[in-house]
């Protein structure tokens, strides 16, 4: 296929999943369910994170996250008691348990002491220092603190193992990308949809193979930069809408 006949392909498929229809069983349905900007985030956050086998288990699980923290996650995360934290004792999703979810309350009720968005966090002095090193100084900054678990840290990927960082790349596309369909919140204006990087899922890497827009034989940073470099030549502003036609032919067409 050529290039002009793959974009125009790509283009087709975009316009068919980037659609208000495809959030009900995606995990991004749970930041749609809170109207409150930092609500979004960390709820998205979490969906983001625990993103990892069935849709429908991811969304449950989720669901039940949200219902211990009175479905207002920043109002809980900055206010709770002590005692309230008994609820999370039991919560599990496959690796991710009660020790992480606890170390992620920790965490988010000490950043939003102190910022008002988590887009903050991202921003290394402020300002982006491109996608590699805004990973990289988010995943320093969110193992700051003193009582963070030597276990928590492989939920949160960092280029700096070399990681696609698929789960971080997703979130960042939900909060950053911004159009009138209705998937994508745009929450964040610091960051720019033409610095994000495609996130390298199952489904899309085999799609992404299949129509040679990756050469490189393992899945990891650098074939994510190798990933996005090809579908900027589509759309150099826009890069990442793409995810959602490879995700489309990966999971609802089988390509």
């Amino acid at each position: 296929m050529s290039t002009l006949n793959l974009k125009a392909f790509l283009d087709l498929k975009v316009e068919r999943y980037n659609q208000p229809g495809f959030i009900k069983n995606d995990p991004i349905v749970i930041p749609h369910r809170f109207s409150k900007k930092q609500d979004v985030e960390i709820a998205g956050f979490f969906a983001a994170v625990l993103a990892w086998g069935q849709r429908i288990t991811i969304i449950n699980k989720c669901n039940e996250l949200f219902a211990a923290m009175d479905n207002a996650p920043h109002d809980f995360i900055l206010n709770h008691r002590e005692a309230e934290l008994k609820r999370f004792e039991n919560f599990k999703h496959r690796t991710f348990n009660a020790t992480d979810t606890l170390y992620f309350i920790h965490f988010f009720k000490t950043y939003y002491s102190r910022y008002e968005s988590l887009e903050s966090a991202f921003l290394p002095d402020g300002k982006s220092k491109g996608m590699e090193d805004n990973l990289k100084h988010f995943h320093n900054l969110f193992f700051d603190l003193p009582d963070a678990p030597q276990r928590t840290r492989k939920h949160i990927a960092t280029p700096a193992r070399k990681s696609a960082c698929k789960r971080l790349n997703m979130y960042l596309r939900w909060m950053v990308r911004s159009d009138d369909c209705g998937v994508d919140f745009g929450l964040w204006k610091k960051l720019k949809p033409s610095e994000l990087i495609c996130p390298c899922d199952l489904h899309v890497d085999r799609v992404a193979r299949k129509l040679h827009l990756i050469n490189r034989k393992q899945t990891d940073w650098l074939t994510a930069l190798e990933l996005t470099e090809k579908l900027r030549e589509f759309d150099p502003e826009d890069p990442v809408k793409y995810d959602f036609a490879l995700f489309g032919l990966g999971i609802e067409e089988k390509f």
